[in-house]
């Protein structure tokens, strides 16, 4: 079966690291906007686009974090935070992505006075009736933000608690890594890795191995989110391939955001063949004018990577997925038997140097 766009389009797939403010379409902002009296750089969608895509306008991570001002300013009222996760269910569901992690910080949509709560019940709501229509199942990671105060991640990781099996799956740290270490908001960690709630922290993307060593060691993350300079440091990269922590993979983002030079110098063949889990997400579909279909194709047009490879990143990201076991274990049967069934792609043998990797 020949491997091209159309073919990857219509593979079952897995996202695990998207968010929802990354993620909007260009004329639900202006309809917002405007019905919201909010004032955008223009109202124009081809300029608004140039303007919120990095295409190869390639900056630093907080250049890149800057683009969040325009959706955050229309992403402040429970309709448009309803709207926009449905929207985002609805595309993610257009290619075929049959469970997806949205997460958000709901302390960045309290400026008009909505409610940590109301802010969660409104995404709630979008993603319910998502999952209703499409055929999607989704949850929401909450995240606390390193450049705002340990307690205000604190208070966020009590949100994220209260709606623990109520549509919230774990909890997250983002933003800008450098000079905001995860270790300042170990007291939120501690709270949610207390109550059996389950973690994942951005780590490695601007900053070296030694982020990545703080969200492991002293926040206990679950997964890591992007991981991308984990190879800088040997010792610690096999201590995550033993311990089989998943690394949330954005290709194109990492690009955009200068974590690597270039894109054929990305590193998540290498990370791949050593037999780490490796999942692959969008980030932010519109501010990298991304798809899952598009990292999907990067993956293969760069990196080689064939059906069988993936299938098995599809099945490593559902297996590495907040859902419950159970749950979980059904979600993978499902999904196996898409890719079985209608793409003939059977578990393959990996060679020696990848019999480690389940």
């Amino acid at each position: 079966m020949r491997t091209n766009r159309d073919l990857l389009h219509s593979l079952p797939k897995v996202e695990l690291h998207c968010h929802l403010d990354g993620c909007l379409r260009i004329p639900t902002i202006i309809e917002m906007a405007e019905r919201d009296k909010v004032s955008l750089p223009t109202t124009n969608p081809d300029d608004l686009k140039k303007l919120l895509s990095v295409g190869e306008k390639r900056g630093s991570l907080a250049e890149y974090i800057k683009r969040f001002d325009v959706t955050l300013s229309v992403m402040q009222t429970p309709e448009s935070l309803t709207r926009t996760a449905f929207e985002l269910g609805e595309d993610a569901a257009s290619e075929n992505v049959r469970y997806m992690e949205i997460r958000y910080s709901p302390i960045l949509h309290t400026k008009h006075g909505m409610t940590l709560g109301e802010s969660v019940e409104a995404v709630r709501k979008g993603l319910n009736k998502a999952e209703k229509v499409f055929n999607i199942r989704c949850g929401i990671i909450i995240c606390g933000i390193r450049s705002i105060s340990p307690e205000a991640s604190l208070q966020l990781a009590d949100i994220a608690l209260k709606y623990k099996n109520k549509g919230v799956v774990g909890f997250d740290l983002a933003g800008v890594e450098e000079n905001f270490p995860a270790k300042h908001h170990r007291e939120a960690f501690y709270l949610i890795l207390n109550n059996n709630v389950n973690a994942t922290i951005h780590a490695g993307e601007a900053f070296g191995p030694d982020s990545i060593h703080q969200a492991i060691h002293y926040c206990g993350a679950h997964r890591i989110g992007h991981g991308t300079r984990l190879k800088e440091d040997r010792g610690l990269m096999q201590y995550v391939n033993d311990h089989r922590i998943p690394l949330e993979v954005c290709i194109l983002s990492n690009y955009h955001t200068k974590t690597v030079r270039s894109l054929k110098h990305h590193p998540v063949r290498f990370y791949y063949d050593q037999g780490i889990r490796v999942t692959l997400n969008t980030d932010n579909r519109l501010i990298s004018n991304t798809t899952m279909t598009d990292e999907f194709m990067l993956a293969h047009t760069l990196f080689g990577f064939n059906l069988y490879d993936f299938r098995e990143v599809t099945i490593t990201a559902m297996k590495s997925a907040f859902m419950p076991y159970e749950a979980r274990k059904k979600m993978i049967r499902s999904i196996a038997d898409e890719l079985e069934g209608d793409f003939g792609l059977m578990p393959e043998f990996f060679p020696e140097s990848r019999t480690t990797k389940n």
